[in-house]
């Protein structure tokens, strides 16, 4: 059988080579996947988790965000272990640039002598080394119009401590980000207004701090990130998705390619029974082809996705410089991973075609051989099985949020619907060929009376258009309701607030014209005292604060009777709290209101018109909120209004910057799928030409008869491309309902979990590309296959066997 071997290597060397093709390409989607994910996790650490990029372990508050860690026990803590750990933390103090007082929410964190832990990117300077040295945020700089030289004092009595500008430094860590930055030393002066989050450790963690927990700087980086998304880890169920996805098109795209690479040789195997081959010795040497090819694919395929994975990420950061994806690690589970499947599955695809062969007598499996007919009650009974299955996986994953069954259920019922194409495609082919001319009409009708073949051939396209409008309708989904959730949490970009006195017509005037308002709008109301708070701040009604506000104004919609108070502009140790109700004073004016809470506008109460009209008879402009143009630099957009509000003594809330930076990670997530599903299509692409030109080549007998008949080369090449176009049009129409089907079930899953007030967004102007895509790409796939079909002569087609 030896000779047999490499007889057979030598003889259907073309077929194996789109074999080979074929397994390299889902090999190398597989380790694609595993460089992009590392990415994007490395990118997300670049920021998010910059502090702890060194450490071995985080030690955070275990009830994070309803708790907070003692500070006095964290810096014993981090004392304890010296040059090994890091705290990261900040404190609000007042602070003054000579005679000029500085923002009232200076903050003030530490920066590490140690390179190690130093996450700090320098802009200028240098970093500051000892007490009396500080480092000042770019964007701080910016707004508070302080540079290199410049001396501040920090605190107050006897904590104020005066400091000079050494640096200025780039924080892209948001949760960790502070005003200035002082060494660690410096820091313990103002040690009782710290608040200490974490602290980031090398080696033994030991004893731990009361309320405290240890965590890994992935797992501690993935909590911080999935409570935005309201404790939905995104990397890691794209991750899942994505995996079972290239799981799925490795083992499609392989079993395809060999099922019609040995529907020609089962003949053979048969003649080779007949000659005394036993069963034993056919297996063994459709085994040892399908290792061949397997592992050199395989290997190829591994050595492929490395460099196309790398090449991925360098392109995004070349299109998208404001992405931050980090330098992947070479993923050797997924490299592994990769060369396995595409091994295990070339073994199992080549052996399942010989099955039938070796399980009946050399003769009769001589006969031409009909399998089982799809419509037939066998036919039918298994896809039938398969959707029932997946559809009731799909319905627990939705009801219960499971990521995993969603994808066991996908996965179950699209292979429900690959078995039942030998029925629907054919037909759904022939009523699309029926109203055109008779060349497509003939190219229909060979389409449908060939349903195994015809079905195999759209399964490649069909899994890619599935997969595209599924990802594209999700992406959209997702992206969408995140940026409605965001809008909600941080309404107004940039928000000017004057506490002492109204706003004049030309300061308002002014900040239009600035270069980056897209709209600003004045902000009526009057100061007034709120019970718990310590100073008095502007109290406004907002009615039209929708044509600024990036949820539409709903923050400022406040029932009569309430008063709705920035969290953050008052600190998390609020009071009032929530739900209290507090005595609010303008004048001697007395009200008793409702405290609700929110996010995103400063230092000022919102209420309802009805209500401020019993505060005030005379509102004036207090506040003006604006909207940012697209493209506007956070950081210039507000040192340019910062410069208008310092004369009249108005303070500045900056939304835009923490817009940006969560539009960072959002960026993240979106080329990285974008990445992957490039990969996808790519790899779609191929399996049409793969199957299709297989295809053809297996048919020379049925061209030649249809030459010999009287068919033109003309005709042949267009009747081939006309099949090619009836085929392509049906798997991207089958697969835009499946894939939306599919994408409705994910944001069920996955989305609305998340983000409660999601809704499905379908992206009607990208799938209507992916339709022509699909249409041109099915055509381009027949051009070679029917330039060789139409070169073959009648004759030399008839003695083909």
């Amino acid at each position: 059988m030896r000779a047999v071997f490499l007889a057979s290597l030598r003889t259907y060397s073309r077929r194996y080579v789109a074999a080979a093709v074929a397994v390299t390409v889902a090999v190398a989607f597989v380790v694609v996947v595993g460089i992009l994910t590392s990415g994007a996790r490395s990118g997300l650490m670049d920021g998010l988790g910059a502090p702890y990029r060194n450490a071995e372990h985080v030690v955070s508050p275990e009830g994070w965000p309803s708790s907070e860690l003692d500070p006095a026990a964290v810096i014993a803590f981090t004392e304890r272990h010296g040059e090994n750990a890091s705290a990261i933390g900040r404190a609000t103090l007042p602070a003054r640039a000579g005679s000029r007082k500085l923002s009232d929410t200076t903050t003030v964190g530490p920066i590490a002598t140690s390179q190690v832990w130093r996450w700090q990117e320098l802009s200028s300077g240098r970093f500051p080394a000892r007490t009396g040295e500080a480092a000042v945020d770019v964007y701080a700089a910016l707004a508070e119009d302080l540079a290199v030289g410049d001396r501040i004092t920090i605190g107050v009595g006897a904590a104020a401590a005066d400091v000079q500008v050494v640096g200025l430094v780039e924080s892209p860590s948001p949760p960790a980000q502070a005003s200035m930055y002082v060494t660690w030393p410096q820091l313990l002066l103002w040690r009782d207004h710290l608040h200490l989050g974490s602290v980031a450790v090398r080696g033994e963690v030991g004893p731990l701090p009361e309320g405290a927990k240890a965590l890994s700087p992935e797992a501690f980086t993935a909590e911080r990130l999935t409570h935005v998304q309201n404790r939905v880890d995104s990397l890691s169920v794209m991750l899942l998705l994505f995996a079972g996805i290239a799981l799925f098109v490795s083992i499609l795209v392989i079993a395809n390619t060999f099922s019609i690479l040995f529907a020609r040789r089962l003949r053979d195997f048969a003649l080779l029974r007949c000659v005394g081959a036993t069963r034993r010795q056919v297996v063994r040497s459709v085994r040892r082809e399908a290792a061949v090819v397997g592992v050199l694919a395989s290997l190829t395929g591994t050595l492929a996705g490395v460099g196309l994975g790398y090449g991925l990420i360098a392109l995004i950061d070349a299109l998208a410089s404001a992405v931050p994806m980090g330098a992947a690690e070479l993923p050797v589970p997924w490299l592994l991973g990769g060369f396995a499947v595409g091994l295990a599955v070339t073994m199992v695809a080549s052996w399942l075609p010989t099955r039938r062969v070796i399980r009946v007598s050399p003769l009769a499996a001589l006969r031409p051989d009909a399998g089982v007919d799809a419509r037939t009650r066998t036919g039918l009974a298994r896809p039938a099985l398969l959707l029932v299955i997946g559809l009731a996986l799909l319905e627990v994953a939705m009801d219960r949020s499971s990521t995993a069954l969603m994808l066991a259920g996908g996965g179950t019922v699209f292979a429900g619907v690959l078995l039942f194409g030998p029925v629907l495609v054919p037909r759904l082919v022939r009523i699309a060929g029926a109203p055109l001319g008779p060349t497509v009409r003939l190219a229909a009708e060979n389409a449908a009376h060939h349903p195994r073949r015809t079905a195999t051939t759209t399964a490649s396209l069909l899994v890619g258009v599935t997969l595209t409008i599924a990802v594209l309708t999700g992406m959209a989904t997702w992206r969408t309701s995140l940026n409605e959730q965001i809008g909600r949490d941080h309404p107004i970009d940039i928000a000017l607030t004057s506490p002492k006195g109204p706003l004049t017509t030309d300061l308002l005037t002014r900040i239009r014209r600035t270069p980056g308002v897209e709209q600003a709008i004045p902000v009526y109301g009057a100061v007034a005292q709120v019970a718990g708070l310590h100073d008095p701040i502007p109290v406004v009604a907002a009615p039209t604060a929708g044509q600024v506000a990036r949820d539409g104004g709903v923050f400022a919609r406040v029932e009569p009777g309430k008063i709705r108070i920035d969290f953050d502009a008052f600190g998390k140790g609020l009071t009032p709290r929530p739900g209290d109700r507090v005595t609010v004073r303008a004048g001697d004016r007395r009200i008793q209101l409702q405290v609700a809470v929110g996010t995103g506008w400063g230092p000022a109460g919102v209420v309802a018109p009805e209500t401020l009209a019993t505060l005030t008879d005379a509102p004036e402009p207090r506040a003006v909120w604006i909207r940012a143009s697209t493209g506007a630099d956070p950081a210039r957009l507000g040192a340019d209004l910062d410069e208008l509000a310092d004369p009249v003594g108005a303070t500045i809330e900056n939304g835009l910057r923490t817009w940006e930076s969560l539009d960072q990670q959002l960026q993240i997530y979106t080329w990285s799928a974008l990445g992957l599903l490039g990969i996808a299509i790519v790899i779609a692409l191929i399996g049409i030409a793969n199957t299709l030109g297989l295809s053809v080549l297996e048919r020379a007998r049925e061209h030649a008869m249809l030459r010999a008949l009287g068919l033109t080369r003309g005709q042949l090449r267009r009747m081939l491309a006309a099949e090619a176009v009836l085929l392509s049009l049906v798997a991207t129409v089958l697969g835009t309902v499946l894939g939306v089907g599919f994408a409705w079930a994910a944001c069920e899953t996955i989305v609305k979990p998340a983000l409660r007030d999601a809704t499905m967004h379908v992206p009607w102007l990208s799938l209507g590309v992916v339709v022509l895509i699909a249409a041109l790409a099915g055509l381009l796939a027949a051009v070679l296959p029917a330039r060789r079909a139409a070169r073959v002569s009648p004759v030399a087609g008839l003695s083909l066997d």
